[in-house]
């Protein structure tokens, strides 16, 4: 019998799903760009997901931002009976987020920035997240398009450290 607590969590698993799904059937809809567009940066890390999840913790920390929210996806869907390490982090800094949000309020559908850590299939540790400034060019500011430019020169950075 499910607890209340895990009926909310199956559906909101549920309602992500849905989302999910229904961004994919319209991204084969959308309208291109002459912008280029920059996909997910992916680095295969040296250590555990455990391991790789506190050093880039410990990174983040040690380079002027700070984990903002934490997500647990294979706890979360281990309900569902899927067996996987995957944990999501969102990394940022007030100082940086109060300039963006000054200049595009919107720009909290981009920041803070989304670093997911997983195990693949073989074992191997990856870290992904999608350059910031492949979703804040969007904006058409130039202020913004400079913020997510060292945005991604310190996301970089971190990603070089992992992967020593």
């Amino acid at each position: 019998m499910l607890t209340n607590t895990m009926k909310n969590v199956l559906g909101t698993v549920g309602l992500i799903a849905a989302l999910s799904a229904t961004a994919f059937a319209q991204s084969g809809q959308r309208q291109t760009s002459s912008r280029p567009e920059r996909s997910a940066i992916d680095v295969t890390a040296k250590g555990s997901v455990d391991q790789t999840v506190a050093g880039l913790k410990k990174m983040v920390a040690d380079n002027g931002m700070m984990v903002m929210g934490e997500i647990n996806q294979g706890k979360v869907l281990s309900m569902t009976g899927l067996k996987l390490q995957s944990e999501t982090f969102f990394v940022g800094n007030p100082n940086v987020g109060k300039q963006l949000f000054s200049e595009e309020p919107g720009a909290g559908l981009v920041v803070p920035v989304r670093i997911n850590v997983y195990a693949d299939k073989q074992g191997r540790t990856h870290v992904r997240y999608v350059p910031p400034s492949s979703q804040l060019q969007e904006f058409g500011n130039d202020k913004v398009n400079q913020i997510a430019q060292m945005l991604d020169e310190k996301l970089e950075k971190l990603m070089s450290m992992a992967t020593q």
